[in-house]
């Protein structure tokens, strides 16, 4: 174990550029650990590379492949959730387009029933227009008469000046 770990901080030393006073007590060093350490080439049987390997994954693969199912069956949910919610925005969007028109409809009433007053009122102005044109016509007609009458008046009133003025007598 403590050849391992020396080992281990070999590597990070070997990256520095070593100085040349340095070289001799690394190796002192190194030698010293290998002559400690027992040797790192081990021979191990390929049947219990085989069996550990197959216990390794007997052990965790279950799990694994568990968890796999499991995350597929939160990405199926996921997917028919994000369906689920876009239909329902969907809705949303349909009823806010039904209050939209809605209103449009409610304006159009609003509207169509002004139409018809001002409408109404239209027709009982011309009624009276006309009433009044009726009117002015028959007191201008009277008037023309009226006039028509004094002229006439005036006329016959000249005319019996004029026979009652003394007209002199003619003389045979």
């Amino acid at each position: 174990m403590e050849g391992e770990g020396m080992e281990d901080e070999g590597p990070s030393s070997q990256s520095e550029l070593p100085h040349s006073e340095d070289l001799q007590p690394a190796k002192q060093e190194s030698l010293c650990l290998e002559s400690s350490a027992p040797e790192e080439n081990v021979i191990v049987d390929k049947k219990a590379v085989d069996k550990l390997t197959e216990g390794l994954l007997s052990h965790y693969l279950p799990d694994l492949q568990n968890s796999k199912r499991a995350l597929q069956e939160l990405t199926q949910n996921q997917l028919v959730l994000l369906d689920t919610l876009d239909q329902e925005v969907t809705k949303f969007r349909e009823c806010n387009t039904l209050l939209d028109l809605n209103s449009l409809f409610t304006e159009a009433k609003f509207y169509h029933s002004k139409l018809v007053n001002i409408r109404k009122e239209m027709i009982v102005l011309h009624e009276k227009t006309t009433k009044l044109k009726k009117r002015a016509l028959k007191l201008q007609q009277q008037k023309q008469k009226e006039a028509l009458e004094k002229e006439q008046q005036r006329e016959k009133e000249l005319e019996r000046e004029r026979q009652l003025i003394a007209k002199p007598a003619k003389r045979t």
